[in-house]
């Protein structure tokens, strides 16, 4: 007789285990005993629906819920016609790539590629600002493109639901952990707005699910099945990592997995050193490499589409700007320069900005004017380079005589007049270095006015005799203190506009790059134009300096105290979903998007990872005290399916507990992910010796409850229209703001 097979195990079961007779027992996944359910109404054998429902589960089930799944991400996806939230931002991303415009972001390139893609799909032509609230216009369809980047969150649940498979989960978890997800009201929210937030969740599930099955495939080493897994969590890494640099704490789930892995190896005396070899070089290929030419080449496609100038130029190396279209960078400008020159001077460190000053003075020092590095292109960037005081001054009708290594020299203002000045005075915020500050004018001054040259290289020749335009590298050292000029990472306070703090630094380093300057611009009628844009800069060499740029700017991103930010919270408040977030404006005629998670899937699943924290401590203390209660397959399931999530979930969280740049809620999703597959161990834990009556007594309740607190939230999600006090129900938390 066909039989089913009640809470059969997440992965399938071979036919000889579903087809069994009557009354027979069986040891299912955890060695947990399943009772057998006979085919009381003598269909014939393998031919019951149930049977069929049964063998064909992992395809029926996650069709079912990737269908709801579309739903909960799409349904009224276009309602609300506004530039909401970060769109503005994103949008306007995807629009430089359809322009083709160099710009400057903190993220790495591959997820705002994908929005640009969206919006070519979907014809536009980058034309629209995506201002903050404004209204889309007729032609720009940001209904597709809001489609296109919930597809990511919609196949988010089908990758939970294979994910909890491999895990190991039996059947009712697998279906608990893919309907946490598929209803949980953030994910849903944030999965229907041009972000990358959906991406970033798509690809963590994806890297999840491949290590998960990877690791299932451990006793079938450099079988083609395990290389292909292998291989696609490298893939899934770049990935993640090429969308935002959150991936980083994903990819070191893997790192620490692959750790203890090739450790164990080693301790295997019985395996042979050249087996263990290939073991290194397989995860060294498809953990290390492959990611990093995926993350690579997100950005190689990143400088090849954005092949004109644009609003980010300036934090990118001179010598990469006067390759672009249209840039004002090395155009015309003379090759070498001379006494008279008119330059603007590009820091060369990472992300580094250009010499400036303004009128406005230090307010405390020396009080005069102040000298800071700036991203932008201005007047105030133009310098003039003079003679020094114990030469003749510059005279336009005396022969030229050029810059080279070992000259001492004036950098005259050329909005103000004043010098480039350095005294003995504490700098502003760098107190260990000199203040640098702008001083005197052409007649009035002293030998604290004087800078001289060090050349450090040359992209273009081994002659030091001169300096050229972009391809000369050099450091410029304080006659009188034996400082450097230098303008570092430091910001100064509003003040100084937030500008680059620069100092003369009393240490001479010559490999600190922040104290290396070149020529970015130069004017000077009585020399021929050259083509200085004729020199290439290295890929591998932008690489690297727009990732440090990258780098320098998020962390800069640190809260103003000068200025309130209502969206912002605390790493504190996540996991008790003390807070929630307004996504746009909350006027009645607005539609309104509330960014809040379910109740019961964050309350639930922070207090499994409580509840994980008390399991492991119970059978901790008792193996300590002799007692032997779990089998070797009980404990490889407490190791890879409850302690690596928590782990993941500490990965994810902790950062933003330490880091001091501002938060948002949307910061823990990936972190809440692995909270969720704690939640499915600990109920799967908990469940795996109770009765079939009373696992259906435990899940259906839990099912319903995810389900109707969803539908209960639904409002957030598909939009809230009206008056925002007909919401005020909703409002279970104080803190929660929705209708005031």
């Amino acid at each position: 007789m066909a039989s089913h097979s009640a809470f059969a195990s997440g992965r399938d079961q071979k036919s000889e285990i579903r087809r069994r007779n009557i009354g027979e027992t069986t040891k299912g996944d955890n060695n947990v005993p399943t009772i057998s359910i006979s085919d009381t109404k003598g269909v014939a054998k393998g031919n019951s629906i149930l049977d069929v429902l049964d063998e064909w589960e992992f395809v029926i089930a996650p069709i079912i819920f990737t269908a709801f799944s579309f739903f909960t991400r799409m349904y009224r996806i276009g309602l609300s016609n506004i530039v909401t939230w970060d769109e503005a931002h994103f949008g306007k991303f995807g629009s430089h790539y359809l322009k083709r415009e160099f710009y400057f972001d903190v993220h790495p390139p591959l997820g705002k590629i994908l929005v640009g893609l969206s919006g070519y799909l979907a014809g536009y032509n980058g034309s629209f600002e995506f201002k903050s609230g404004e209204h889309y216009p007729e032609d720009v369809n940001y209904t597709f493109m809001r489609v296109f980047n919930a597809f990511f969150g919609a196949i988010c649940v089908p990758l939970a639901y294979y994910t909890a498979r491999e895990l190991n989960f039996r059947r009712p978890t697998v279906w608990l952990v893919t309907l946490m997800v598929l209803f949980e009201n953030s994910y849903a929210t944030i999965s229907r707005f041009i972000l990358l937030d959906s991406m970033l969740l798509c690809f963590t599930f994806t890297t999840v699910l491949c290590w998960a099955r990877f690791h299932r495939l451990r006793n079938q080493s450099f079988s083609v099945e395990w290389f292909v897994w292998l291989f696609l969590t490298g893939v899934s890494i770049g990935c993640v990592c090429s969308i935002k640099l959150v991936g980083l704490f994903c990819t070191a789930l893997v790192g620490l997995h692959t750790a203890e892995d090739l450790w164990n190896k080693f301790g295997d005396v019985k395996m042979p050193m050249t087996t263990l070899a290939r073991h290194v070089a397989a995860r060294v290929v498809c953990l290390i490499i492959v990611p990093l030419l995926v993350y690579m080449f997100s950005f190689y496609l990143h400088f090849l589409i954005l092949e004109n100038t644009g609003p980010g130029d300036a934090q990118m190396s001179s010598l990469f700007q006067a390759n672009l279209k249209g840039t004002e960078v090395g155009r015309d400008s003379p090759l070498e320069v001379a006494i008279g020159s008119r330059v603007t001077l590009k820091n060369m460190g990472y992300g580094g900005g250009l010499l400036h000053s303004h009128v406005q003075t230090y307010p405390e020092g020396s009080t005069q004017q102040q000298v800071t590095c700036y991203h932008h292109k201005d007047a105030n960037n133009d310098w003039f380079m003079y003679p020094n005081r114990y030469q003749p001054e510059y005279d336009p009708e005396t022969p030229l005589r050029f810059i080279g290594d070992g000259d001492v020299i004036r950098l005259i203002h050329a909005q103000t007049g004043r010098n480039l000045h350095s005294h003995s005075v504490a700098a502003p915020i760098t107190k260990a270095d000199w203040e640098v500050s702008c001083y005197g004018n052409t007649t009035v001054g002293d030998e604290k006015d004087h800078w001289k040259i060090e050349v450090v290289s040359d992209a273009a020749s081994r002659d030091k005799s001169k300096i050229r335009t972009l391809t000369t590298a050099f450091r410029l050292r304080h006659e009188s203190l034996g400082c450097y000029l230098r303008a570092g990472t430091v910001n100064l306070p509003q003040w100084g506009f937030k500008q680059i703090e620069t100092t003369c630094v009393k240490e001479n380093k010559p490999r600190d790059v922040y104290t290396h300057w070149n020529v970015e611009t130069h004017v000077n009628e009585r020399l021929p134009p050259g083509d200085p844009g004729s020199y290439k800069s290295p890929f591998l060499k932008d690489f690297i300096h727009l990732n440090v740029a990258m780098m320098t700017s998020n962390n800069a991103l640190v809260p103003d105290p000068d200025k309130q930010d209502d969206l912002a919270s605390k790493f504190w408040q996540w996991p008790i979903l003390h807070v929630g977030l307004r996504m746009c404006s909350w006027d009645d005629n607005v539609v309104k998007y509330f960014l809040l998670g379910n109740p019961l899937v964050y309350w639930g699943s922070t207090a499994s990872l409580v509840g994980f924290g008390l399991i492991f401590a119970w059978y901790l203390i008792r193996w300590q005290r002799g007692y032997v209660d779990l089998s070797p397959s009980e404990i490889d399931q407490i190791h890879y399916a409850g302690v690596y999530p928590v782990i993941g979930w500490v990965l994810h969280y902790l950062p933003f507990v330490v880091m001091a740049r501002v938060t948002y809620v949307h910061h823990y999703y990936p972190a809440l992910y692995f909270a969720i597959l704690t939640a499915g161990f600990c109920v799967d834990w908990f469940t795996r010796r109770l009765s079939t009556k009373v696992q259906w007594v435990i899940y259906i309740p839990l099912y319903i409850a995810v389900i109707s607190l969803f539908f209960v939230f639904k409002d957030i999600v598909f939009g809230m229209e009206g008056p925002n006090r007909q919401w005020a129900y909703l409002k279970w938390l104080s803190t929660w703001r929705i209708s005031d």
